[in-house]
Parts: C-alpha cells; structure tokens; sequence
C-alpha cells in the first residue's frame, strides 16, 4: 500500500526529473524548441505526469528559472548576507568570485533567462517575466551587500551602480563560458571582476570627499 508520504516523495521526484529534463531541452533547443512531447521523451514520464505538475510549458519554463535561480540564491547568501571585520576590497572580491561559482553551479535561470530577455514576442511568456522579477530581486540582494561592505561612504545611487555593473559583468562571463567554457578560468575571471568593481568604489568613494580649495600665496614686496 502506498503511504502518503511515499506518494509526495514520487511526486517530488517526478518533479525533479521534469525540470531537469525541460532545463536541458530548453538549453539546447531555446523556448520555442521546447514542448511537452520532448520533455515527456527525455524524463521517461508520461506528459499526463508533466500536466499534473505544471498547466503548461510556459509555467514549466518559469519553473526551472525559479528552481535554478533558488539554487543560485542559497549557493550566495553566505556572501550576500556577510557581515564581519574583513576588509570591504576583500569581501567584495570573495563575493564576486563565490558568484561565478555559483553561476556554474546553477546556470539554467540565467541560461534560459537571458534568451528570453533578449526574443521579443507578441504575447510575453510568464517566464520572461519571473526572470525579470528575480534578476531584480538579486540587483536588491547584491545592493544591499554592498552597502553593508562600504557603509556611508557610498550613497544608495553608488550602491545602484555596483549591483548593475556586477550583473553585467556576470552576464558577458556567462556568455563568453557559454561559447568556450575551455577559454576562461571562472574563479579569475570573477575575481578580476571583483577587483575592477573595488575600483569604480574607490572612485566613487572619491567624488564624495570635498575638494581642498586652492590658495594662491601673494609675492613678497
């Protein structure tokens, strides 16, 4: 007799197989190239398992970047959530190395997130727009990290530009690992990134200490 519990547990794992599945095809295929014929055929279940767990291909979609962008989130939130005596330059760089980590660890939100970001259709699809809404909830998570690493010596609007040039940053190094993962050490290349980022807060750290006014000495008679 199956148990309750057992029939969540065969649910949990059909699930997983599921996303699993439809992350690979949809890695390999993009969003059109996906369907459930094909996510049936790759998980070895029937698509009448698939339409018990998700309506359809775009909540299906949707779901493997919420599940990959949690991986990523949980891989982060040591760094993210750090707070301690290290030196700021050390923590920003220690942060932006765990996020390429964490990145090769969880790929397929951003993976699959940036393809649909950048295809334009007639009607939006759902994933596109859960991935909009966690690239934003990571933009607020990396923000507030560093203005807990660099307290009052940077404003909000110099926060901001830090979470966004990290985010870019990552995105061109995924996609250059996307096209030669063989040509790019990943803990040097974010950590690289980490300390070009230490830069741009030294700069804008910079802009905000007052300027000593010039004196000109007068000749002497």
């Amino acid at each position: 007799m199956t148990t309750p519990r057992k029939r969540r547990a065969n649910g949990d794992e059909s699930r997983r197989k599921i996303l699993a599945a439809a992350a690979e095809i949809a890695g390999e295929r993009g969003y059109d190239g996906t369907s459930i014929s094909a996510v049936s055929e790759r998980s070895g279940l029937p698509a009448s398992s698939i339409y018990w767990h998700f309506a359809d291909k775009d909540e299906l979609i949707a779901a493997v970047i919420r599940d990959s962008f949690e991986r990523w989130r949980s891989l982060m939130s040591a760094e993210l959530d750090r707070e301690d005596g290290t030196d700021p330059r050390t923590r920003l760089t220690d942060s932006m190395r765990q996020n390429g980590r964490a990145v090769v660890e969880a790929p397929d939100f951003l993976r699959l997130g940036l393809m649909l970001t950048l295809e334009r259709r007639p009607k939006e699809p759902a994933a596109r727009t859960l991935f909009l809404g966690v690239r934003e909830e990571a933009r607020s998570a990396a923000q507030a990290s560093y203005q807990r690493i660099f307290g009052d010596t940077l404003t909000e609007t110099d926060t901001l530009t830090l979470a966004m040039m990290a985010m870019a940053a990552t995105d061109g190094l995924f996609i250059a690992r996307e096209v030669d993962a063989d040509a790019l050490d990943t803990d040097i290349a974010f950590e690289l990134i980490g300390v070009a980022l230490n830069a741009v807060a030294e700069h804008l750290q910079a802009r905000h200490v007052p300027k000593k006014r010039r004196t000109t000495s007068r000749p002497e008679n």
